[in-house]
């Protein structure tokens, strides 16, 4: 199975067992506190049915109203503070639902207006990640340099640690602002920070839903605002770090295995290129001592078997490695005994070609791709040739 294939297969059944897990930790930390808390709330309702002396049509059409009348409790929504909080939510798919549009005209921009601008957003807070993320390893790396550290080198553990921290110094200091001007405890306004920062957005708790402070508070409302799209900055910068290395690993295999067919040519009819197969320096004699030779210069040596091989090849590689101080001499076969192999004559200064003009393009084709293999190229013919 392919490095991509085994990859996409192992995230599916993360991603189906960390939901079944999921599941079964919410199922026994909510659903007990949820039967609690209906049974009061049902008992609580008869309670009202009796004082007030409603029926249920009645308590329904008072429920409906009150759920109609919730949204407006914190003021007018649709002036223009109220509108640019809106437009934030769509934009940036946090979508706290505490308000929406009514009129089908507003439906219909809405939904053109996120279409255009979902995209542009997610974009400008990747890029805005990307510069973040180069300053940041600029600091390091000059700090590095000022501290007088051996290793000046900003590693992806540095660039990780450094974006959690900001990320959390994010949320905390969010929380508690919010905290001191909604109310809210430490970890409630630490609670809605982190689900309005990674976009979840269920709307249980909304800022400036209080008191008219969209109308009355234009300094805590430009607060807002901005933490909102500085904090999705920071946190776009980490994602950007962390999960987008995870997302170009499928294109990296890809490459690698591009690569891996262009040297590496299987089952080739006779008249080519066998295999290309690297063999242990320790298999030869020859290849133990060419290695030992090379080890202090950290090189290897590969030896390349041939079912047949065209002269010219022959001739082309030897004149290239008898240049070399890496060729060794055990290897290398005198023209007396390469003229008694060939039937054909070899004139002085020619390429030693016997071969057709097809049979000498697809080799020479073959020898590029050989040149790409080692920057030691030795080549051994076997003795059937």
């Amino acid at each position: 199975m392919k490095r991509q294939n085994a990859r996409t297969l192992a995230l599916i059944v993360s991603i189906l067992t960390y939901l079944v897990v999921g599941a079964a930790v919410f199922e026994t930390l909510e659903s007990k506190q949820e039967r609690s808390h209906r049974r009061k709330l049902e008992a609580r309702k008869y309670e009202l049915l009796r004082r007030y002396n409603l029926t249920r049509t009645n308590f329904e059409e008072l429920e409906l109203v009150v759920l109609q009348l919730k949204p407006h409790k914190a003021g007018v929504q649709w002036k223009f503070a109220g509108s640019f909080y809106f437009a934030i939510t769509v934009i940036t798919t946090i979508g706290y639902g505490h308000a929406a549009p009514s009129t089908d005209s507003g439906k219909v921009f809405c939904m053109f207006y996120a279409l255009l601008g979902i995209p542009l957003t997610l974009v400008m807070f990747q890029s805005l990640g990307e510069r973040i993320n180069t300053m940041v390893r600029y600091l390091l790396h000059q700090s590095k340099k000022g501290l007088g550290l051996r290793q000046t080198q900003v590693s992806m553990a540095n660039m990780v640690t450094v974006g959690f921290f900001s990320c959390l110094s994010t949320l905390c200091v969010g929380a508690a602002a919010f905290s001191h001007c909604e109310g809210w405890s430490f970890l409630h306004a630490f609670y809605y920070c982190f689900i309005t920062l990674t976009t979840i957005g269920f709307g249980d708790y909304v800022a400036l839903q209080r008191d008219d402070a969209l109308q009355n508070d234009p300094r805590y409302v430009a607060f807002c605002f901005i933490y909102i799209l500085m904090g999705l900055t920071v946190i776009g910068a980490f994602l950007n770090l962390v999960v987008l290395r995870f997302l170009t690993m499928n294109a990296e295999d890809e490459r690698r295995d591009a690569r891996e067919k262009a040297l590496v040519s299987v089952n080739k009819p006779r008249g080519e290129v066998a295999c290309l197969l690297p063999i242990s320096a320790a298999s030869t004699p020859v290849a133990d001592q060419a290695s030992r030779a090379k080890d202090s210069k950290g090189a290897y040596t590969e030896v390349l078997h041939f079912q047949t091989i065209c002269s010219c090849l022959w001739y082309r590689s030897t004149e290239k490695l008898q240049g070399s101080a890496a060729y060794p001499q055990e290897l290398a076969f005198s023209d007396p005994y390469l003229q008694r192999s060939s039937p054909h004559p070899v004139e002085p200064g020619s390429t030693g070609c016997v071969c057709s003009p097809r049979q000498c393009t697809s080799i020479r084709s073959i020898t590029t791709g050989l040149q790409l293999l080692s920057p030691f190229r030795v080549f051994r013919r076997r003795s059937s040739v």
